[in-house]
């Protein structure tokens, strides 16, 4: 892993989109993570933008079961790393 003065090299040009942005600003807000599916379709943001981020390192994805009633379900949480709340300072 970059020492903080390398990560402040390799963010000094990087940008996020707005929509990128508000993905990882959602996420920070949530110490537990939040359920892909209700990114995608609660808030609208597309499977494209989330797998970016987590290529960038931004995001992570964990596959968690959830019971919903009697029966388990598998689940994507997604959470927000380090890196990703790094980005949001820049």
């Amino acid at each position: 892993m970059p020492e903080s003065s390398q990560w402040a090299c390799l963010l000094e040009n990087f940008h996020l989109s707005e929509r990128a942005r508000r993905v990882l600003e959602l996420l920070a807000h949530d110490p537990h993570g939040i359920n892909e599916e209700l990114l995608v379709h609660g808030h609208g943001f597309s499977r494209r933008t989330l797998m970016a981020l987590e290529r960038h390192g931004l995001l992570a994805t964990e596959p968690v079961m959830m019971m919903a009633g009697d029966r388990a379900i598998a689940v994507v949480r997604v959470r927000i790393t380090s890196a990703g709340r790094r980005a949001l300072k820049w």
